[in-house]
This record gives C-alpha cells, sequence and structure tokens, in this order.
C-alpha cells in the first residue's frame, strides 16, 4: 500500500499569502529539520550504484520541449540541461530491501557551481526563472513509474496550483510530485524482498525512467482517478480536484486482485475552467 504525508483538505482553504521574513524564517526552519533527518535519523537511504539490472519492471517518458503560453523557450532549453546534470546522481541508483530512496539527499542542492541554469519555476502560481529549473519533470516521471511498482511511496507533495490547461494528457489529473529543495522531497521506501534500481536518460526529445529489478513482479498497475471536479471557491477563483486509485492485477491470470487508494488532489485554477478549443492546432498551445 503506499502512503504519504501530505495533508489533504477538505473543503479548499484559501490560499495563505506570508510576509517575506515570516518565509525565510520558515524556510531555515524546516530546512535544518530536513538536513538533520537526513543525517541523523537512523533511516537506511540508498546510495550505491550498480550496473543495470536485467529486468525491467516499468518505463515511461516525457515530452521535454512543450509549448507553453508565457514561456520562453530557453527556460526549456536550460530545463534539460538542468535534467542531465540530475541524472547523474539517480541512474544506476539501487535500493536494497529495507532502503529508502530520497529525490533531494541523492541529488544535492541545484546550484550555479554544480553547472544548474535558471530554469522554469513554478512559485505561487506563477512561472519564474530559477536555477535549477525544471526539475518537477524528473519528480513528476519518478512519481509516475514508482505507482506502477510494489515500493512505498512515504513522502510525495501535490502541486498546489493547476497551472496550464491540458494537452493530450495521458495520465491522470494529479498524477505527478511537485519538488523544492530540501524540504518538498520524494521519498519512496523498498519494503520488498528483491532490489529496485533507478534507469534515466535524456534523449534529444524525452526524459526517459525506468524502474529495474534482479527479480520480476507478479503484479501489473493500472492508475486511474475518480471524483475529477472543478469548483468555484467561496474566496474566488476554482479550484480541480480528484482522487488517485490504482488497480493490482495478477499478471498471470489478468484478473484483478486490489483496488487500491492512493492520493487526494486539490488545486487552484491559474486558468478559466470553461476555456473551449476550436482548432486542433491552438490545442498545442497552452
Amino acid at each position: 500500500m503506499l502512503y504519504e504525508i501530505a495533508i489533504f483538505f477538505l473543503p479548499m482553504k484559501k490560499p495563505i499569502y506570508r510576509s517575506k521574513l515570516r518565509l525565510f524564517a520558515g524556510i531555515m526552519y524546516f530546512t535544518l529539520r530536513r538536513y538533520l533527518y537526513w543525517y541523523f535519523s537512523r533511516i537506511n537511504f540508498a546510495k550505491n550504484f550498480e550496473s543495470h539490472l536485467p529486468i525491467e519492471i516499468f518505463a515511461h517518458k516525457t515530452l521535454l520541449r512543450r509549448k507553453l503560453k508565457d514561456v520562453d523557450m530557453w527556460m526549456q532549453e536550460n530545463k534539460i540541461a538542468n535534467l542531465k546534470i540530475a541524472i547523474k546522481k539517480l541512474d544506476g541508483l539501487v535500493v536494497r530491501p529495507g532502503q529508502t530512496f530520497s529525490y533531494w539527499r541523492q541529488i544535492g542542492k541545484p546550484t550555479r557551481k554544480k553547472g544548474y541554469l535558471e530554469g522554469m519555476v513554478l512559485h505561487n502560481g506563477t512561472v519564474i526563472a530559477g536555477v535549477g529549473g525544471g526539475l518537477c519533470q524528473l519528480s513528476n516521471l519518478l512519481y509516475w513509474i514508482t505507482l506502477h511498482t510494489p515500493l512505498t511511496v512515504i513522502e510525495r507533495w501535490r502541486h498546489g496550483y493547476d497551472v496550464f490547461p491540458d494537452v493530450k494528457r495521458d495520465q491522470p489529473f494529479g498524477s505527478g510530485a511537485t519538488c523544492a529543495y530540501p524540504n518538498i522531497d520524494l521519498q519512496i521506501k523498498n519494503n520488498t524482498s528483491q532490489k529496485f534500481q533507478l534507469a534515466l536518460e535524456v534523449t534529444g526529445e524525452y526524459l526517459i525512467g525506468k524502474w529495474l529489478s534482479d527479480k520480476p513482479i507478479h503484479f501489473k498497475y493500472k492508475i486511474f482517478d475518480k471524483d475529477h471536479e472543478f469548483k468555484s471557491e467561496w474566496f474566488g477563483g476554482y479550484s480541480r480536484n480528484n482522487k488517485i486509485f490504482r488497480k493490482v492485477i495478477d499478471k498471470n491470470t489478468n484478473n484483478e486482485v486490489s483496488e487500491e487508494f492512493i492520493t487526494e488532489n486539490h488545486a487552484m485554477m491559474m486558468y478559466n475552467p470553461l476555456l473551449e478549443y476550436k482548432e486542433e492546432k491552438n490545442r498545442d498551445i497552452i
């Protein structure tokens, strides 16, 4: 069963805008707490690398370049450069039984000194440029491929804003994981009896992610959502909400074994939910 530390809010709460001083103090407090957890807890974090294991458990790829409204393409080119740096810290990483994978502990702080460039960062529902921007595409991909394995997600943070309308979406809304160093982390624990390993690659067109293992698994997973709705909020604007589930299917019989609740999403929409696309070509620009 997968579970998360994220807290679900029902009904949707009005976004809170704090002063710069309050934000700074909060960042310092939670950063210190995160470092203490990483380096002084008794958690057995994954840190070893091996040549790629023989069995592919699940793979997925996402486009590197998309036409996004009011977002310059240079941000996406810099994002690709950032992704290439980050995956060097992850490709080949083995998560042994009982170990935990921490996204930010393994990658480290993205800085200019390490070669990271300014890329697209989502901040309070708006797009800004920030060093290391674009790494959410990687955390989104890792979360998605993990949902198709028996690994356990022990920390995942949902996106608080739905910034862009769907364009040819092939995954349920809210099936990603946002990230921000070091506090908004993605952590995955291996509670199985076999090794799992990350395999990551950036091609000219795609970011490709795979979970590999030393043994096959006996189940496959189908991710879907329920109760997907757009709501007009009392404080103004619209929110988008749903619940994510997965079906566990026996590979040998193709029979459904169980249905598991994964998470619940609530995000403020930064566009009009009643938008209509009259021409197919216009749907490529959001």
